[in-house]
């Protein structure tokens, strides 16, 4: 497995959603695990996962309506464990070995994450998908998607939105003016507040010096091309 790259994609949970509201759709979590996959048949990069969970739940939005925040933030901790195991069978029933690990502790259902076992079901082949956010409340899934990129040395974070093709200087679903951004430092992500990803998973990705690239996973091989480095989105180094 020696000379292979290894990257993280860091999915949203509305990702696994589909066009009728369902919380988990069948059919596009089977699509995404082609693209996936097509990535993987590549055979030179081991790959982890992050996914989101807000298909399911809103901490946040639960902890604005009342709710007190840190029973909040393990509810959609839970959440991104039930897209795991959604994403770990759809990729298995495609003949991709698959390993769910789980930073809250649930045996029954997969693995707890312990650091040097993922390395090793990298190096063995599998793709590895980290459920359970960081397994502290009051943090994102994108600083999980950091702070996993940084403990396993992974050098690239393919952050797969849905619907957005890259990172914009203001909202381009409200500005007709908006300016899409080819390259940025971490700097000036952080400098100027772009909404890439929080600012704590920002500050993570520029300390470790790992690569961000923002693109639009609902354009089929999109994937596979940010992956193999094609100029697609914005690629933030």
């Amino acid at each position: 497995m020696e000379g292979k790259k290894r990257l993280i994609i860091k999915l949203s949970g509305e990702a696994l959603s589909g066009l009728d509201g369902r919380s988990i759709d069948p059919i596009r979590v089977k699509a995404i695990a082609e693209e996936i996959k097509e990535a993987y048949d590549l055979g030179v990069f081991e790959i982890g996962i992050i996914v989101g969970g807000g298909n399911i739940w809103r901490g946040k939005q639960a902890s604005e309506m009342g709710m007190e925040r840190s029973s909040a933030d393990y509810m959609g901790m839970i959440a991104t464990i039930l897209n795991a195991l959604a994403l770990q069978n759809a990729l298995e029933g495609l003949g991709v070995e698959t390993r769910t690990m789980t930073s809250l502790n649930i045996p029954q259902v997969a693995e707890p994450y312990i650091r040097r076992k993922a390395i090793s079901n990298l190096q063995k082949g599998m793709i590895v998908i980290f459920g359970g956010g960081t397994g502290n409340p009051y943090f994102s899934t994108d600083t999980t998607s950091a702070l996993r990129a940084a403990e396993i040395g992974a050098s690239t974070i393919l952050m797969a939105k849905n619907g957005i093709d890259g990172v914009y200087d203001k909202d381009p679903k409200h500005h007709s003016d908006a300016v899409k951004f080819d390259r940025l430092s971490h700097h000036e992500v952080l400098e100027n507040g772009l909404a890439v990803m929080d600012s704590t998973a920002a500050a993570l990705c520029k300390d470790n010096h790992i690569e961000i690239i923002v693109f639009d996973m609902n354009q089929p091989g999109n994937i596979k091309k940010a992956a193999m480095g094609e100029p697609i989105g914005t690629i933030i180094s």
